[in-house]
């Protein structure tokens, strides 16, 4: 692998991992193009992207477990069924055509964004984050997450806004989960080979961005996260629609 096309690809793993950090989101839908053009392999470059995201998640993770930024009350019940619909989806993602599957979660992703830019009403924190609809969530989302091998972090975390969880909350309580899904993506995908140098140097240089995007979340206040994450779900959904339209 050429050395300054693996130190591209790391700098644009940093700036990923800053962007993400500061939203509360890995942004694995934006980093795994890049990582497929160097890859051994799409399957390994697929594996070590799932990695790349749950390094990033943890690290950003820690940080907003410091400052008090998780409800640990969603973690426990999106977890499990996230976890388990990625798992189900994984078993399945070999019968339905993955560039349509590609174009819907695009489409959503398009959809979260531009409801994040609008203006709304207040909502009570917690109003619509019943366990009923908690558990929908993740396993739903989770379901598609194994289905294209993303963590879609950035369909969990519109969803935990527009339920009324606090922006902050939201961001950590996001990435928790994040981390369990891309856990079990990395082991659903380990049989199948993972670029493990794509790894070591993108997962090394995701730490810092996660770490610097983490501490940059708590100084924007409530009213400009969900204009931040909006933002990034619309370029976040331009790729995912070119990447269906290329594929």
């Amino acid at each position: 692998m050429d050395a300054l096309l693996l130190a591209a690809v790391a700098l644009w793993c940093f700036a990923v991992a800053l962007v993400g950090g500061t939203a509360g989101l890995v942004l694995g839908n934006i980093r795994l193009p890049a990582l497929l053009l160097v890859a051994s392999s799409p399957a390994a470059g697929a594996g070590a992207n799932i990695a790349v995201s749950g390094i990033a998640a943890a690290t950003a993770g820690v940080a907003h477990v410091r400052a008090g930024r998780i409800d640990w009350r969603l973690v426990r019940w999106l977890a499990l069924p996230s976890i388990a619909g990625a798992v189900a989806g994984g078993l399945v993602s070999g019968l339905l055509p993955e560039q349509a599957l590609l174009a819907v979660i695009g489409v959503t992703l398009l959809w979260f964004g531009i409801d994040l830019l609008r203006p709304h009403a207040p909502r009570t924190p917690g109003r619509d984050a019943t366990p009923a609809a908690l558990v929908v969530t993740g396993l739903g989302i989770g379901l598609l997450g194994g289905l294209v091998g993303l963590i879609l972090g950035a369909l969990r975390l519109p969803a935990l806004l527009r339920m009324g969880v606090s922006a902050e909350r939201a961001i950590g309580t996001n990435l928790v989960v994040g981390v369990l899904v891309g856990l079990a993506g990395l082991i659903g995908h380990a049989p199948g080979g993972v670029d493990w140098l794509l790894l070591a140097v993108c997962g090394a240089a995701s730490i810092p961005g996660a770490l610097i995007g983490a501490r940059l979340t708590g100084r924007l206040d409530e009213r400009t996260l969900p204009r931040v994450v909006g933002s990034i779900l619309l370029v976040a959904a331009t790729a995912m629609l070119l990447e269906a339209a290329l594929r």
